[in-house]
């Protein structure tokens, strides 16, 4: 099942709370931009400075829906066009 046209829900509020309006085409993103760089960088967001307990868990629990692939498929390919 899609979600506006993504995977699922969870990746599709990923991208549009975390990466829609962030700037990759900086110099220092160049290399970086695979499912593992886009897991990390929603993840510092997301839990920088927040404690362990329930909604953590929660959280992580959530992220692990995202299809981190179509996230770093769609950066790389806006790039390319020059949409961002």
């Amino acid at each position: 099942m899609t979600y506006n046209g993504w995977t699922n829900y969870a990746t599709w509020r990923i991208y549009l709370e975390i990466f829609a309006d962030f700037d990759f085409d900086e110099e220092i993103y160049q290399n970086d931009r695979d499912a593992d760089f886009c897991q990390d960088f929603a993840e510092e967001a997301i839990f920088y400075d927040v404690p362990d307990g329930l909604a953590k868990d929660y959280a992580f629990a959530f992220l692990s829906e995202v299809n981190w692939y179509e996230i770093a498929e769609h950066i790389n390919e806006d790039i390319l066009c020059g949409d961002q």
